[in-house]
């Protein structure tokens, strides 16, 4: 519901917060205090159009802020949902209107567009008026009414459901059909991707292991070449030997040996040559163990890197990485498989699109029915509300016209219309159309009493439903509104001391002067400035003791 509305500047009123509660809260005032500037407001929070004249005069803006409290699982949440905003228990709008008729809107302190506005404003209020209707006068709502005035909505989830899967078989026929008319455009260029692919026969991790295996015997050559050129140094250059660190050794060692007689020094040298004879044997028998165990294996190297190469070759032929080529084969395998079966299988599926269809069809034919039915009796519930209403000769006629099948949807196969005349003979017409301002505000009161339990709307606003009315005409009204404030919030601007007894809170609106400018005040009254108010409205400008009374008698009798 409604729970708040602030006003800051907005034409007559300079500041202005007003708190609502459920059930029907009234509006009265004499003509032109500024009744209308209320609504006005609460019309630029839903998002109606911004006029640089809402600005009060010498003011650089104007601004509203509309708090309401719509119930769990309320539609208005889904939709904040979608746009990213959280509402959680409340939904707080704001609406800025600058001098020049530019405006701002936001919704929990998130900015938002108009459009976005509008649609959150239709959800949480609706409003009846004698020249602006909306609700009930849209006829994109009058399936879901006739549908929750008959306790259809398990009918209407199933064909919703049944709508659902039909298109959805549909869709899948059709992606299907896509894919093999794809397929066999590229059928020769698939075959033999196919056929290479298969031969290369990729494997999972195959690239990291062959290049981890190329690394390491790469190493193993370098290592193996490091080692056979050491032994090439310690081998002899010639067939005689020559040029061995050996040979030259022992040739050291007997050109020592022939001085006679040999010294100390001479002998030192010596045993040094024979202990680096014998370093030198060592080495040289580590190199060769060595070179036997670093033997490199040239073939396997180039075997390893042309399937690498290869690998990444077809890689970058068909433009995935290497590691995605063993899930592109069997991708492309799919795409031949479903071009060699594929007329099974679309066959298969447009048979389940047609039983799909076909069970749509059944789902909708039986909410038809059961929507024809229910029309019915509510055009004979809305006629029972019309009579005390003065509308006698007004009837409501429910028309439930099938649409073209590009029409269908997940709420049927039908539309339904709300129609009214207002006279017999009369050929029966839109509501907006057809009756007049305050016949129009009776009838949507009257519809709204039968179908108050299905509005997903929470809030109601009707502007001056009684006009042209008085005496039991308005007391009906006013009983009306009551009804359907038991279910709904409805705030209502009259000037029916009848319908203002029926209030559960009274809102006087008054302008007055304050300096040198007028300005429009709303006052919550207590009981006995209400009394007043009514008395008021009962005897015109001079409040007599008999009004007073008659004030009393009707707020009495509306408890």
């Amino acid at each position: 519901m409604l729970a708040s509305l602030s006003i800051r500047d907005v034409v007559l009123i300079e500041r202005l917060d007003l708190s609502f509660g459920s059930g029907l809260s009234v509006l009265t005032g004499e003509t032109g205090a500024g009744k209308s500037i209320l609504l006005d407001s609460l019309g630029l929070a839903l998002g109606q159009r911004a006029e640089a004249g809402m600005v009060r005069a010498g003011q650089a803006q104007a601004g509203v802020v509309a708090v309401f409290h719509p119930p769990a699982g309320h539609p208005a949440h889904a939709l904040l949902a979608d746009q990213g905003i959280e509402s959680e228990d409340e939904i707080v709008v704001r609406r800025i209107v600058t001098a020049d008729g530019r405006s701002r809107a936001f919704v929990n302190d998130e900015p938002v567009g108009v459009a976005m506005l509008r649609r959150l404003g239709a959800l949480l209020v609706e409003v009846q008026g004698q020249h602006d209707q909306v609700g009930l006068a849209d006829p994109s709502t009058h399936a879901g009414l006739l549908d929750a005035f008959g306790g259809l909505e398990p009918r209407r989830n199933a064909v919703a459901e049944a709508y659902r899967a039909w298109k959805g078989a549909e869709r899948a026929l059709r992606d299907a059909q896509e894919a093999i008319a794809a397929a066999q455009r590229d059928e020769e260029w698939l075959r033999h991707a196919v056929e290479e692919l298969t031969d290369l026969a990729p494997q999972d991790g195959e690239e990291d292991a062959l290049a981890a295996e190329r690394q390491a015997l790469q190493g193993g050559e370098r290592r193996a070449e490091a080692i056979a050129a050491a032994l090439s140094e310690l081998q002899p250059r010639d067939r005689r030997g020559g040029g061995a660190p050996a040979a030259a050794l022992r040739n050291a060692a007997r050109a020592l040996e022939r001085l006679t007689p040999s010294s100390e020094e001479v002998g030192n040298a010596l045993t040094a040559l024979a202990a680096a004879q014998d370093a030198l044997a060592e080495a040289e028998n580590v190199l060769e163990r060595l070179a036997g165990d670093a033997q490199s294996d040239p073939r396997r190297l180039e075997g390893v890197e042309e399937r690498l190469f290869a690998l990444r070759a077809a890689s970058r032929k068909h433009l995935v990485a290497v590691v995605d080529l063993p899930g592109h084969l069997a991708s492309l395998k799919d795409r031949l498989a479903n071009l060699d079966a594929g007329t099974g299988r679309v066959a298969a599926l447009d048979v389940a699109a047609k039983e799909a269809r076909g069970a749509y069809g059944a789902a909708a034919q039986a909410l038809t029915a059961a929507r024809r039915d229910h029309a019915s009796k509510l055009e004979k519930a809305v006629a029972k509300e019309l009579a005390p209403l003065k509308l006698d000769r007004a009837r409501l006629h429910i028309e439930i016209a099938a649409r073209e099948e590009t029409g269908w949807g997940p709420d049927g196969q039908d539309r339904v219309t709300f129609l009214v005349t207002t006279n017999p003979g009369q050929k029966p017409g839109m509501l907006a159309k057809i009756a007049s301002g305050g016949e129009l505000s009776r009838l949507m009161l009257a519809l709204k009493v039968v179908l108050a339990r299905g509005s997903p709307v929470p809030t109601l606003v009707f502007d001056e439903v009684d006009s042209g009315i008085g005496g039991a005409t308005a007391a009906a009204v006013g009983e009306r509104l009551a009804r359907v404030a038991e279910r709904l919030q409805v705030l209502v601007v009259t000037h029916s001391p009848q319908v203002a007894a029926r209030g559960n809170r009274h809102f006087q609106v008054a302008k007055g002067v304050r300096g040198e400018r007028a300005e429009t005040r709303v006052t919550p009254l207590e009981p006995g400035a209400r009394r007043e108010e009514i008395a008021r409205m009962l005897a015109g400008e001079k409040v007599t003791e008999a009004a007073r009374a008659a004030a009393d008698e009707l707020l009495t009798g509306a408890v």
